[in-house]
């Protein structure tokens, strides 16, 4: 039986037919591009017992650019998963005058929407194969069939070129042409090829729409708060070292704990999803750097009442001078002058320590808070209509004595309704399969696993473990965060402190922060995105509820 005959044999066409199917459904399944494009050359070798063959896609500048090329005989595999880069420069599909380039068989296949078969390439009319030929000199090989087959998507555009190599004969190894069932073969491959990949291409480029959209939300954001800019960057980042971090940790109790591609990308989407709630938060709350501050720090309204009152003690004053000098009662001025100083200096005594209040702090002594109220009461001053007046309004006495922080009560609830709306947005959206989970991953980052945080009031046992690792992220970017306009960044074992107590006190999850520390994803993160000044040594044996990793 000779080449054609076994070409035409039904049971080698029933098997290849086979072949082809399977290569079908593996190419539909495949998710990674460049596995694809690499999936779709090779299989195209395999169905016809190609020696080699380049695949090619069609660019945007009207060119065939070489994504994968393989070659048995020579030992040649580029493109694709190898790392290696094609080095040969594209294929021209028109020239400088916009007229289309027929010379190559590629280009030729291309503007004919026709499959190419030569039998053999230096033997051929009508082409320049000067490349090949060239090839071949240096090589020391020997290009002879070549079979060209286009690309089409459902559009019918052509969005690539199959070109296979010297086929070689099944049981002799000989090279010889390509045959019909071969070109027959190789077209319904590039058919299904094609589909598979316009499909992957659809899906990446849906897939990227959607996470510029979420770019544009979260750009919202850090347009309405530049001090909180970096939040939605880091969170997502820290999320995933850590959620990798238990990936590959092999001991303790997520040991068993696996994440495949999908699953890292449902997390980053919900990371970078986790604050966007915050578009509904208003800007005067979010930028709160002082007590007093809403749309301007209300602080240098006391300062012009300070200085008021420092007018009206200096009035009296003069007006003591003047009875005292009228008197000849030198004792009295005297005593006029002292008194004056005195009071002036308790003023601007009053006048710092309330600027100082002003000023958010980690926690706010009893014995302070009651000296605002007495400084309140002490000083009594006309408002705008003559009325006499408090020295401070309710409110900004109810400010100046917040106990920790710059936000009142009321607005710490407004701030923590943002994670509201965040679930409620993410829960509205209709989500694919295969990102079901982002409203429960990104809704749960300000939950505790004893059941006291917000908004839900969920334990530990009622969260998925990606929630929780957002939920440490979150915190350890906020603890050492150098944007803030309320507080200065932590240092990393200051942050590291604080978050041990949270292990301690139920606030984190207790595994999450062993492989957090066993895994030193705190210095992976420190390293990009911390200053280095923040970053000092750590002393573990400080680190409250630190425990060193089982031995394997």
């Amino acid at each position: 039986m000779n080449a054609a005959e076994r070409a035409a044999d039904p049971a080698d066409l029933f098997l290849r037919l086979e072949q082809l199917n399977a290569i079908g459904v593996a190419l539909s399944r495949e998710t990674d591009i460049d596995r694809l494009l690499e999936g779709i050359l090779v299989a195209a070798k395999n169905i016809t017992n190609a020696d080699g063959g380049t695949l090619y896609r069609v660019t945007d500048e009207r060119t065939l650019k070489f994504e994968i090329m393989r070659n048995d005989t020579l030992g040649i595999a580029m493109g694709g998963t190898t790392g290696a880069v094609v080095p040969f420069y594209p294929i021209a599909l028109y020239d400088r005058d916009g007229v289309p380039v027929t010379s190559m068989v590629a280009a030729y296949a291309v503007h004919h929407d026709a499959s190419v078969n030569i039998a053999d390439a230096y033997c051929e009319e009508g082409f320049d194969f000067s490349g090949t030929k060239n090839f071949d000199q240096k090589t020391g090989y020997r290009s002879r069939s070549f079979l060209t087959v286009p690309m089409k998507d459902h559009e019918n555009e052509i969005i690539g070129v199959l070109q296979l190599l010297n086929a070689k004969d099944r049981i002799t190894g000989a090279v010889c042409p390509f045959s019909e069932a071969d070109l027959h073969l190789a077209e319904s491959l590039a058919s299904q090829a094609a589909i598979a990949l316009t499909n992957r291409l659809l899906i990446n480029r849906l897939e990227h729409l959607f996470e510029s959209f979420i770019g544009l939300i979260n750009a919202a954001i850090d347009d309405k708060s530049p001090y909180t800019s970096g939040h939605c960057e880091r969170v997502p980042i820290l999320t995933m070292l850590l959620a990798d971090a238990v990936d590959n940790c092999k001991v303790g109790p997520l040991k068993t704990f696996t994440m495949s591609d999908r699953d890292r990308h449902e997390l980053k989407i919900a990371g970078l999803l986790h604050d966007c709630g915050k578009v509904t938060t208003p800007v005067h709350v979010v930028d709160k750097a002082t007590k007093l501050q809403t749309l301007h720090d209300r602080i240098h309204l006391i300062d012009t009442r300070f200085e008021v009152i420092r007018r009206d003690v200096r009035l009296e004053l003069l007006d003591a001078r003047l009875k005292a000098l009228q008197e000849g009662n030198r004792e009295a001025w005297s005593n006029v002058e002292r008194d004056c100083e005195a009071r002036l200096g308790e003023i601007d005594a009053d006048r710092a320590f309330l600027r100082t209040c002003n000023i958010g702090a980690e926690s706010m002594r009893p014995a302070d808070q009651q000296r605002v109220r007495q400084i309140s009461a002490r000083y009594r001053w006309r408002d705008g209509d003559g009325a006499e007046a408090d020295f401070l309004t309710v409110d900004e006495v109810e400010n100046l004595t917040i106990p920790a922080g710059t936000l009142t009560r009321e607005e710490r609830r407004i701030i923590n309704h943002h994670i509201e709306v965040t679930i409620q947005m993410l829960e509205a959206l209709p989500w694919p399969r295969h990102l079901k989970n982002v409203p429960e991953y990104a809704g749960g980052h300000h939950e505790r696993m004893d059941g006291k945080g917000y908004p839900r009031g969920l334990t530990r046992a009622q969260m998925s473990l990606q929630a929780r690792c957002m939920g440490i992220a979150d915190i350890f970017e906020a603890l050492t965060a150098a944007d803030r306009p309320y507080k200065k960044g932590k240092t990393l074992s200051e942050s590291l402190h604080i978050l041990g107590r949270f292990k301690e006190n139920g606030h984190i999850d207790p595994d999450l922060f062993d492989v957090f520390m066993w895994e030193k994803v705190y210095l992976d993160y420190a390293a990009k995105w911390m200053d280095p000044q923040q970053i000092d040594a750590v002393d573990l044996a400080q680190i409250p509820g630190y425990a060193d990793p089982p031995a394997h």
